[in-house]
Parts: C-alpha cells; sequence; structure tokens
C-alpha cells in the first residue's frame, strides 16, 4: 500500500489507500479453520458446494446469519489460489507462491470443512452426494463450483506442455511454464489464443499477449517477434469504449489480431498449432511458433452437466437479477458456474455475493428479494508491466466505472490497483465477507462530486 501512495501522489491514491480501512471497520482478527471434516454431519442449514472465490465469501456471510456450526463447505483441494494474479506470474511479474494458501487457512473458523467431491445433486430431495457415497441434507444450498478446464479438448493436450516453448496462464501446472517460454523466445511467432467457449476473465488470453510484447522490448527481442492473437470471436472486447482503446494499442504495437480461429490441435514436438476458420467450416491452418499461450476450452463442471439444477447448456440456472434458481426456491448460485449473462471474473463474484447475501437473508424471512443484481463486472487490462485499461460493464454492456476519471485509458494507478491492492481485498475483506463489489465507492466518488 505504502508503494502505491508513493508512486500515484494524488487524492485518488488516497482514496485507494483508505479502501481496506473501510473494510476492516467490521473485520476482526483472522480465525483459521484448521482441517478437514472426516465425520461431517448429514445435515445442515446451509451447504455450500465448492471452496473457491464465492463459495468461501457466501460461507463467511452465511456463518453471521445461522452460526457457523450450521453451515458446511464441500471442497475437495488442499490450497485456494487467488487466480486474477496469474496474468502477472506467467509474466514474471509475481511470484506463483504468492497466489496460494492452504484451503483450511481461508475456511472460516468454526464452519466443516468437508473434503471431498460432489458426485450428485437431487434438488428434488434437498441432499447432495459426495464420492464416498455419503448423502448431505440441506435447507438452503448455494452452489460455487466454478468452471471446467477442458485442455483435454484440444488435440494434443495436456500432454503437449511436457515440450518447451508453451504455457497457459490458466492452470497452476502451466503458469510458470508461459514465463519460462517467454525467457527462453528467441526468433518466430508468439502466438495467443482464445477459444470458442465461455471462459473466466476473458480479458486474460490478451492480457499476457501484451506483457509478453512489453517483455521483448525490454529484451531487445521484439524486432525479431511476430505475436499473434488469434480468437474464435469477432471483436477485441465486448465493449465499444475499451476495445477502441485496445484496438489502439495493437496498431501502435504492431500486433497481429485473427478473428474467427479456434486452437483445435496442438502438435508440440514440432513446435506448431492448428486452428480452424470458424467462418468456413473444414478449412485449417497450420502455423509453427516459437512461444505458444494456450487458453483452454472451459464448460460448466462435469456435475452439473446433466443436473436438475442446471440449464440445457449446463450452467445452474438462476435468476440473472437475485441469484436464486428459477426452479428450486432454495437452491442459489453464484459465480463461473452460473447461467448469468456476464463475464466471469473475481469482480463479478465479489458483486454477487453481496446481492446473493441479501437475497438468502430475505428468503430467510419468507419475503420477496429485491436488492437486484445488475450484472457489474470487472476486467484490469493488462497492457504492460505499469499499465493497466480498468474496465468495468453491467449487463448491457455499458461502462460502469467506479472512479471520477476516464478509465478507457492505460493508467500506472490501475495497474497497482491490479498488482497490489485487489489481492489485498481479497485475502482480507473479500474472503471473510466484507466486500460487495466498488458500488458504495461510486456513491462516494458521486456525493464527493455533487
Amino acid at each position: 500500500m505504502a508503494l502505491l501512495v508513493t508512486v500515484v501522489s494524488s487524492s485518488r491514491a488516497r482514496l485507494f489507500a483508505c479502501i481496506p480501512r473501510l473494510g476492516f471497520q467490521q473485520a476482526g482478527p483472522l480465525q483459521l479453520h484448521t482441517g478437514a471434516s472426516c465425520t461431517a454431519k448429514n445435515y445442515y442449514e446451509v451447504l455450500v458446494l465448492g471452496g473457491g472465490s464465492g463459495g468461501i465469501t457466501m460461507a463467511s456471510r452465511m456463518k453471521s446469519k445461522v452460526g457457523a456450526e450450521n453451515v458446511a463447505i464441500v471442497e475437495p483441494s488442499e490450497r485456494h489460489f487467488y487466480q486474477p494474479i496469474w496474468t502477472l506470474v506467467g509474466a514474471g511479474a509475481k511470484q506463483l507462491s504468492s497466489s496460494g494458501r492452504p484451503t483450511a487457512s481461508v475456511i472460516p473458523s468454526g464452519i466443516e470443512w468437508i473434503q471431498a467431491r460432489v458426485t450428485e445433486l437431487s434438488p428434488d430431495k434437498n441432499c447432495i452426494y459426495i464420492d464416498n457415497g455419503k448423502q448431505i441434507s440441506y435447507k438452503y444450498l448455494i452452489i460455487a463450483l466454478g468452471i471446467q478446464l477442458d485442455y483435454h479438448k484440444i488435440k494434443g493436450l495436456p500432454e503437449g506442455f511436457d515440450y518447451p516453448k508453451i504455457g497457459s496462464n490458466y492452470s497452476v501446472k502451466t503458469v510458470e511454464k508461459t514465463w519460462k517460454a517467454l525467457q527462453d523466445f528467441k526468433e518466430g511467432n508468439a502466438i495467443f489464443t482464445f477459444p470458442n467457449t465461455p471462459v473466466k476473465c476473458a480479458g486474460a488470453p490478451q492480457k499476457i499477449m501484451y506483457l509478453s510484447e512489453a517483455y521483448f522490448r525490454k529484451t531487445g527481442k521484439r524486432s525479431k517477434a511476430n505475436i499473434i492473437f488469434n480468437t474464435s470471436l469477432g471483436a477485441i472486447f465486448g465493449v465499444k469504449k475499451y476495445a477502441d482503446a485496445l484496438q489502439e494499442i495493437i496498431q501502435e504495437r504492431n500486433l497481429t489480431v485473427n478473428y474467427k480461429q479456434n486452437l483445435i490441435e496442438v502438435r508440440a514436438d514440432k513446435q506448431e498449432a492448428v486452428f480452424e476458420n470458424l467462418d468456413k467450416p473444414g478449412e485449417t491452418q497450420v502455423i509453427s511458433y516459437e512461444m505458444l499461450h494456450v487458453t483452454p476450452p472451459m464448460s460448466s463442471p462435469d456435475v452439473l452437466k446433466m443436473s436438475p439444477v442446471s440449464d440445457a447448456a449446463g450452467w445452474v440456472d438462476v435468476d440473472k437479477e437475485t441469484l436464486q434458481h428459477k426452479k428450486y426456491p432454495n437452491v442459489f448460485g453464484i459465480g463461473d458456474c452460473t447461467n448469468l449473462p456476464t463475464s466471469k471474473t473475481a469482480a463479478a463474484v465479489a458483486a454477487q455475493s453481496g446481492i446473493l447475501d441479501r437475497t438468502i437473508s430475505l428468503i430467510m424471512k419468507n419475503q420477496t428479494p429485491r436488492k437486484k443484481y445488475d450484472g457489474y463486472t470487472s476486467c484490469p487490462l493488462v497492457t504492460s508491466y505499469n499499465r493497466v485499461i480498468l474496465a468495468e460493464f453491467d449487463y448491457k454492456g455499458q461502462p460502469l466505472e467506479t472512479f471520477p476519471f476516464n478509465q478507457g485509458k492505460e493508467r500506472l494507478s490501475m495497474y497497482f490497483m491490479k498488482a497490489d491492492l485487489m489481492p489485498f481485498l481479497y485475502w482480507n475483506v473479500m474472503l471473510r465477507g466484507y466486500w460487495g463489489g466498488p458500488a458504495f465507492l461510486r456513491k462516494l466518488f458521486h456525493l464527493g462530486m455533487s
């Protein structure tokens, strides 16, 4: 924080510095959960599926409503990761070790951690099943199972990651391979991909491209690098204001962007990538690479694909304003596993958590939810090692910006917010249930300017 205030010496920096104090007004000393449960109960008032950002945040919020002993989290993983920082890990700007902590350390004290995998949801019976065959019942169910990475849907992966020159910032197993490929680059094509599926953090596939270009300039390799972004989409970004800003950067830095190109095969032994042309079915192109960053196809977790709680595409079917399930009134969804029509980001989860908290509170009182989620999401578009365009927008794809300046411009202050402030808020405020997104900041700035 001291670094942020020193580098950005302005009233805006002072406002950044006050954010942790605002978040901590209610937060007490960190209390650690010490271990996973081997003797989970058969029934909980609130059962949370998933121990990622949405699951931990909602468990913290539910603890204050029904008591820790009445809440449980089902999560198999030993470690919890703040994944948004992996963009910087892949570019050598952060250490991987800074992104993870033991799951036990982030589960709210007193809440039961059921270290198991969910194998079936049975909402008509108000129960779920875990991988040891045990049935667990609930009064209220919060589904926060995240999104599934499907590297295997690309021919040649994931085994291709055993070869050099290829990495992916989307997995803890492959993010450091991106940094190694970047360092080892000599001359040729540096290719970055975007798949033909929904993804989490949709800006990340191009962020690493901008960072790589900056690294090549810094190390004197830029003239030897042909930087290519092959995306299955038809535009560089879904919101025009930020797309226009990115197009200027792309032109200034001589980056090649090819639209409607989907990676279908990696021949890692030959350093070749095969793309299909989505506008011309059956047409493919083989491109050799000196560096390849893969953004994998993604989908809803397998346990949800054929579940009664999901829509036809496999996503948890919730009301887009209240996050309550459309069919089962005691079931709720949050984050990447839902069919909410907004970008899947940690910032979206933060905003959703505040809405879902109020929704469940009213449902518990047999009242109708009133607070409505507007689709707020955010994507800090890292464009260099010291610049970020902070994209914030709603369901309609309209900018929903927090700060009283043009966020469509590259800014040093926004970089430090991405690199240092947001991880701090995540670990110390959001996961404790005290951060519901920046709506209060927008009101604060509005009042200050009125």
